[in-house]
């Protein structure tokens, strides 16, 4: 009987070291609410255009849930992984053009000294080092972004057949790159990605920079970007007549600076795309100015605004220049650490006949103005 106790006794203290070191965790993030649009273009009525209410989803932040791992293989070293999946709450449909996993999906592995390898669908360098600095990278969320969300700093495309490397914090510096695969025989170019990375923070102040560029987008199946929400493929059916990207080329710098409860912060980002068949050239310059406000642990206030300068959009609304601001303001509560309900407005101002568009909302507005009021409640879990 004795000898009975001790085996079960060291069997649960071998089950116990081996919990410890390895462990698999279900989380995720539900956002929910209630929108206004204003001036959205609807082909059916007599003015063009008319004004939307809707329940939505992902006001802030994509409803998702997902499953993220770790085991720990000794001398510092971990084996990692994460499953996401985006999900809209209206109607509980799979987004990311219905991918079981189609936020996140990577395993590799991680060191203490060295950083972390991952292999699988993940975010380009733009999203993990300059889209923080941004509103809509932080706590602004969809409607924040810049328009069409031209340089991806709201994340609106991840990166398929992804290598990527992230280093360790070496005395508040950080950097790392992404390269994803054509996978295409005979076409090691033909649909490609590259990105890379880096940020520096030293107490209250960081600064980040980035560099993205894609080949040929969406231009064959299984390649390294296929999402229609892309703003590459969002600008290329604007533009019609069989036009599509070439080549993107997204670059930028941004910072902030916390001031006790203020945090105070900026981003210039510009980005390029050529088109194939109309060989043209669109650039996007964006200048962007945000500011959050802590009034108290629960309540903080947010204000942004972004001057975005395009030439060479030429469209069956406008002639080859876009100069579109676009001013926001939001209010979140925090009801528990877990639960907060919000309130937000975005207003966007165009010029020259092209048609204003919130991103995230349903289609482009019937003149050069958008407004877009929306108040919801987010829950993570």
């Amino acid at each position: 009987m004795k000898k009975t106790l001790i085996v079960a006794a060291v069997a649960a203290s071998f089950a116990t070291a081996a919990n410890a070191q390895s462990s698999v965790t279900l989380y995720g993030l539900i956002d929910a609410g209630f929108s206004y649009v204003n001036n959205e273009r609807n082909v059916n009525a007599d003015k063009g255009s008319g004004n939307a209410f809707r329940v939505s989803s992902g006001n802030i932040n994509g409803s998702r849930w997902g499953l993220r791992g770790v085991e720990d293989l000794g001398g510092g070293m971990k084996a990692i992984f994460t499953l996401e999946s985006g999900f809209t709450m209206g109607d509980g449909s799979s987004l990311q053009g219905g991918r079981e996993f189609g936020r996140q999906a990577f395993a590799g592995i991680s060191t203490a000294q060295f950083g972390t390898v991952t292999l699988g669908r993940q975010y380009d360098s733009v999203v993990d080092y300059l889209g923080p600095m941004t509103a809509t990278g932080s706590w602004g969320g969809t409607y924040f972004a810049h328009p069409f969300d031209n340089d991806n700093a709201q994340n609106s495309f991840r990166v398929n057949n992804a290598v990527k490397y992230q280093s360790a914090n070496y005395s508040g510096l950080t950097f790392g790159g992404l390269y994803g695969f054509s996978n295409q025989a005979g076409g090691f170019g033909d649909n490609r990605v590259y990105s890379g990375g880096a940020q520096y923070a030293n107490g209250p102040f960081k600064i980040s920079a980035a560099y993205m560029q894609l080949q040929n987008p969406n231009g064959k199946a299984g390649g390294a970007m296929t999402d229609d929400d892309a703003g590459s493929t969002v600008l290329a059916n604007m533009i019609g007549g069989g036009a599509t990207v070439e080549t993107q080329r997204t670059y930028g710098v941004g910072a902030n600076y916390a001031i006790g409860p203020v945090t105070v912060g900026g981003a210039w980002t510009q980005s390029r795309f050529k088109f194939a068949v109309t060989d043209s050239t669109v650039r996007f310059n964006n200048y962007e100015v945000n500011a959050r406000y802590s009034l108290t642990p629960a309540l903080a206030l947010g204000a942004a605004y972004t001057y975005t300068d395009a030439k060479g959009l030429t469209t069956a609304e406008g002639n080859g220049t876009m100069r579109a601001h676009q001013f926001g303001l939001q209010t979140d509560y925090s009801l528990s650490k877990r639960t907060d309900i919000y309130a937000e407005g975005v207003v966007q101002l165009t010029n020259n006949g092209t048609p204003a568009k919130v991103y995230g909302t349903g289609d482009v507005a019937a003149h050069g103005n958008q407004v877009v009021v929306t108040t919801g409640i987010r829950h993570r879990f």
